[in-house]
């Protein structure tokens, strides 16, 4: 139980809904306001689908390419140190998008902004400690319908919080992700260490 509430609140913090907000809120700009439910539920669809790929297929990339648990626990928290303290210090980057273009499909939204590499990495990593799918499934649906939640409330929120609100919130979700990260790095080391000696 303990591995599925940690393994939850992980994929939340790295999906980073808050965070999102603007960058939804700047790509639905253009869209219909009573399509933009719909284009978020497709989106978020899309990218579950892309994440249960990852989860089903990632323990068999592994084997083919001979890439082991403590190597991925190290990249996946090499990566996950590099989107926190983007999250930390501030990313400047937003999501260019054609004018012509009204509905965003995909791209920007479902891949990178809510399955992106932090995401998938951690998936895989999941997927290797835990030999149980349904758990992993189970941890990836909560975290998705959290995520949905938050993304759904996107212009609501938006307009409670502030775009302080929404920084703070960020900040912190942040430095929680370093920590985590210089864990998984750590973890990945020690694992490497016993199976050398």
């Amino acid at each position: 139980m303990e591995w599925f509430v940690s393994s939850v609140i992980t994929l939340c913090l790295i999906m980073d809904p808050f965070g999102n907000i603007p960058l939804f809120i700047s790509a639905l700009k253009k869209v219909a306001p009573e399509r933009r439910t719909k284009v978020i539920l497709r989106e978020l669809v899309i990218a579950l689908l892309i994440m249960l790929v990852f989860l089903f297929l990632g323990g068999w990339f592994m084997r083919v390419f001979e890439i082991h648990s403590f190597s991925m626990s190290i990249a996946g928290g090499l990566i996950l140190f590099i989107i926190s303290a983007k999250l930390v210090f501030g990313n400047d980057t937003e999501p260019t998008s054609d004018p012509k273009e009204e509905e965003p499909f995909v791209v920007p939204l479902a891949i990178p902004l809510v399955a992106g590499p932090a995401v998938l990495s951690m998936i895989m990593i999941l997927s290797a400690q835990q030999p149980n799918k349904l758990l992993t499934l189970g941890a990836i649906l909560v975290a998705s319908i959290v995520n949905m939640f938050v993304l759904m409330l996107s212009f609501p929120i938006s307009n409670l919080l502030g775009k302080r609100g929404l920084l703070a919130i960020e900040r912190l979700s942040g430095m929680i992700l370093v920590l985590m990260s210089v864990n998984m790095v750590m973890g990945g080391i020690s694992e490497f260490i016993k199976g050398a000696f």
